[in-house]
Order: C-alpha cells, then sequence, then structure tokens
C-alpha cells in the first residue's frame, strides 16, 4: 500500500503514525506545511514540505498537492484534522480520502467567531461530507461528528495508542503521596478545579502530612495558576514543572501516585495522557468530558467524577490516598485495559483495517468520470 499523510509534522501523534506505518511496510509520504523542527522522519519515507504555511495555506496549498498526488499516486490519501488539512484533502479532489478528526477541529472550530463561526461550520460539513471516510480516536467524538453531520453514515474508530514498553510501572522512591497530572495549562484542563481540590485536601490533611501536587505541562494561564496556588496557600506543596520532551514523561509519571485529569470541556476527544498514566499502573481520577470516561472504568481503573464539582474530585482523590491496596488494584487493572485495548501496535492494527476498507468500497465504487488528479 501506498499512503499520502496530509498532516502537521511537527506534532508528536503525526510523528508516531509515520514511524508506525513505515515500520508495517507502508510506501509512505508526508506532505505537510508545518515544520518538523528536530523530528526525522525514517529513512524511506518522503517528506515534502508544502510551500505556504498558516490559515492562507491550507488553501493556496491546494495546487502544490495535486500535483504531488499526481506524481505519487497512492492508493490512499489520509487527512489529519478535519479543519485545516482536511479543507487542502477536500479541495484537491482526490479519491479515495480517509478524514481524520482530532478533537478542537470537530469541537471548537466550528463554534468560533461569531459570524465567521457560521462559515466555519459550513466548511467543516463540507469537508466530512467530501471525504469518503471518517475516522475519530474516540466514540464520544465520533458520536460529536454524527451530530455535525446526521448524515454522514459510519465513522470508524481509529484510538491513538500507547507505547507500553516506555509507559510502563518503574517505580521511584518518595516521600508521602503524590497527585500528578501532564497537561497543557489552559482553561479547558481544568488545572484550577485540580488546584482548588488540592487546597481542600491539604486544609483536611495534617499539617505535616506529605502530600504534594505535581503539575507537568506548560500553557497560556501558567501565572495564572501560580497566582492561584499562593492565594489557596497551597504554593509551598505544589511543583509546576514546565514543559518536558515527551519521552521524558513516563518518567515523571512514575514519581506520582496517582493521575488526575479534571478537565471541564468536551473537546477533551481522548485520553491519551490518562492511557498513558495507566499503562504505568497508576490509579486515575477523571471527570465526565469528551472521551475520558472511555478510557476509564468506574470503580475498577479510577474514579469518573462530574465536570467542575471540586468537591467531588476532592473526595474521589481522598478514598484514593487514603487506600494503597486501593490504588495498587486500579492501577494494575489499568495497566491491563491498556495492554488489551489501546496497546500501540493493536491501534496500527485498527488503522490499517480502515485503511483497507476505504480502498476496497472505494475499488467497488463504478467510476463515473476520470479522476482529475490521477
Amino acid at each position: 500500500m501506498k499512503l499520502l499523510l496530509l498532516a502537521p509534522a511537527s506534532v508528536i501523534h503525526t510523528q508516531r503514525w509515520v514511524e508506525a506505518l513505515h515500520g508495517r511496510g507502508i510506501q509512505l509520504v508526508l506532505a505537510t506545511q508545518h515544520d518538523p523542527a528536530s523530528w526525522q522522519a525514517p529513512v524511506g519515507v518522503k517528506l515534502v514540505r508544502l510551500p505556504h504555511c498558516g490559515t492562507v495555506g491550507y488553501f493556496c496549498n491546494v495546487p502544490a498537492l495535486k500535483r504531488l498526488l499526481r506524481d505519487e499516486r497512492p492508493d490512499l490519501l489520509n487527512a489529519h484534522y478535519a479543519s485545516g488539512y482536511g479543507t487542502t484533502a477536500a479541495l484537491a479532489g482526490f479519491r479515495p480520502w480517509l478524514l481524520s478528526v482530532w478533537g478542537s477541529d470537530v469541537y471548537d472550530f466550528p463554534y468560533e467567531g461569531g459570524s465567521k463561526g457560521r462559515l466555519k461550520g459550513w466548511l467543516l460539513r463540507r469537508n466530512l461530507r467530501q471525504a469518503d471516510a471518517v475516522a475519530s480516536t474516540s466514540q464520544a467524538m465520533a458520536r460529536h461528528v454524527r451530530r455535525l453531520v446526521p448524515d454522514i453514515g459510519h465513522v470508524a474508530v481509529t484510538p491513538f495508542g500507547i507505547d507500553t514498553e516506555r509507559f510502563a510501572p518503574q517505580p521511584q522512591p518518595r516521600d508521602g503521596i503524590v497527585i500528578g497530572t501532564v497537561k497543557t495549562l489552559a482553561p479547558k484542563y481544568g488545572i484550577d478545579l485540580l488546584l482548588r481540590a488540592f487546597a481542600q485536601l491539604r486544609q483536611a490533611a495534617e499539617p505535616s502530612a506529605a502530600l504534594s501536587l505535581v503539575i507537568v505541562g506548560d500553557g497560556p494561564q501558567r501565572a495564572e495558576l501560580e497566582a492561584l496556588s499562593r492565594t489557596l496557600g497551597i504554593a509551598a506543596h505544589v511543583r509546576f514543572v514546565g514543559s518536558v520532551p515527551h519521552a521524558e514523561v513516563p518518567q515523571w509519571l512514575n514519581r506520582f501516585d496517582l493521575y488526575v485529569a479534571a478537565s471541564r470541556l468536551d473537546s477533551e476527544s481522548f485520553g491519551v495522557a490518562v492511557l498513558e498514566a495507566s499503562a504505568c499502573g497508576l490509579p486515575v481520577v477523571v471527570s465526565d468530558v469528551g472521551g475520558l470516561p472511555e478510557v476509564v472504568v468506574q470503580g475498577e481503573t479510577g474514579w469518573v467524577v462530574p465536570r467542575e464539582d471540586v468537591a467531588a474530585l476532592a473526595q474521589a482523590i481522598q478514598r484514593l490516598i487514603a487506600a494503597p491496596e486501593l490504588r495498587r488494584r486500579f492501577g494494575a487493572a489499568g495497566r491491563e485495559r491498556v495492554l488489551a485495548r489501546y496497546d500501540w501496535p493493536h491501534s496500527v492494527d485498527v488503522m490499517l483495517r480502515c485503511f483497507d476498507g476505504v480502498i476496497a468500497r472505494h475499488a467497488q465504487q463504478p467510476v463515473a468520470s476520470p479522476d482529475p488528479v490521477r
């Protein structure tokens, strides 16, 4: 199979798909308008930088993509991100093509900007209808896509898997109980809710209790969140680590006793970070938004609590703090579930079956007119 992948080369998700698909023997061309920075595509993968960048690039790069498709003649075009690269793919007119939605492209993009939002919504729905098939990383996001375009039919679910060799239990010595999260410091991820819940826990705990919160990640809300921790009187017990390379995330997860994702918006389309924590044998506490409940079994691998309910969040965390055996049991069950359902090779198998299905269905369709690209 020869695949042309149209996606942001700067993003770890794209990079992992490229490496995995290449490893499965797929002949691969990656077309992108994003700078891959220090990442290098595997030998044998053709990386093509499209000439234009930014929002205008998604329109202006159409002629370059058409030429590339004509020259490479792939069996399938797979565009990632329905709003930007999905627009480029839709305008290129190639068949067959698969559109993989990511999250903010379907949850946020069609609702942004007032009157512009209506135009964005029209463009997004057009892209979804133009594709030969649509894929989502979660059932929750697939349902949202069907709400956007009720007549779209089947949406394939192709979860983003976990490298369970890298993300594995490697306990490290530590003092007391460490609550942790790995998230972008932005309002939708509810780090402020986690801080308020932690403040409640500290207030109820003995002054000498070795209970700390570690926040890994950076973002536009960092200064505000650091100020909030001081206002709440918990700054001495909270560590803001900042951004770390993805390769270092397993080391940080293994410093935690439990993991929390207190996101407040449904644009949390799939719980990759939660699955990474589970793969490291951590019990998890998550809010009931987007795809997070899909990756947690209530009362078996962790707790799911109502969004923006600080008291419920604090209570769920406290139940795990107070019960070492429960933490161990939840963590072990979480890793087993990741191994069974979200191991990276399994996710690659699912994606390859999706590719084969799109190609096969296209081959069965009657040809009405010559393909303008091929």
